[in-house]
């Protein structure tokens, strides 16, 4: 392989990484200005049931509630993010799509009242849930051997769809998810 084939191989792995990572540097940027004004973004998170935050079903993924809350999700969004990218631009937004408003409906729907749920895992469960499943969609063998690589890193996060401890939001985790399946499901259709 040349070393102009290698790079044109190369380019929709190099435009994931600036697209992602770019999304990533704002969710970053959002958290630095977060803490610089004392938590006030977080008030453009999902309330359930409050008609005027359905709004925030497209801004909640891009907030955090502190530090350890963004750390945690960074390298899962780049890593599942970038699988998803890889499939073509258009699937990822599709996808993409399909994860944020199916995780922060089902938040608004059913999390408890009086709480405030921020945070890209809803997607980040989306993103896994859909490389997971869409290989037994496709009956694509490639497809079917990444969600193994890919269930044997992430597999274990799985436990963060039933609820569990105080602060997480599986509503959000399983709202992605279920967005992640019906995406998988969808491509087979489209095919």
């Amino acid at each position: 392989m040349s070393t102009s084939e290698l790079g044109y191989a190369t380019q929709p792995l190099r435009q994931g990484v600036i697209v992602i990572g770019g999304m990533l540097a704002v969710m970053w940027a959002l958290e630095i200005i977060d803490a610089a004004s004392f938590q006030a973004l977080d008030q453009f998170g999902i309330a359930p049931r409050e008609f005027g935050y359905l709004p925030h079903i497209l801004t909640a993924p891009w907030l955090h509630f502190g530090w350890s809350h963004i750390i945690n999700n960074s390298i899962p969004f780049l890593v599942l993010g970038l699988i998803v990218w890889l499939g073509g631009v258009r699937r990822w937004l599709f996808v993409t799509a399909a994860c944020v408003l199916s995780s922060g409906l089902l938040v608004w729907l059913i999390a408890p009242e009086h709480t405030i749920t921020a945070g890209v895992s809803g997607l980040i469960f989306g993103y896994l849930a859909y490389v997971l499943v869409r290989g037994f969609f496709t009956r694509s063998i490639w497809q079917i051997l990444v969600a193994v690589v890919v269930f044997s890193f992430y597999g274990s996060v799985l436990f963060g769809l039933l609820p569990g401890a105080a602060g997480i939001s599986w509503q959000g985790h399983l709202g992605g998810a279920l967005g992640g399946i019906w995406a998988a499901w969808r491509e087979r259709r489209v095919k």
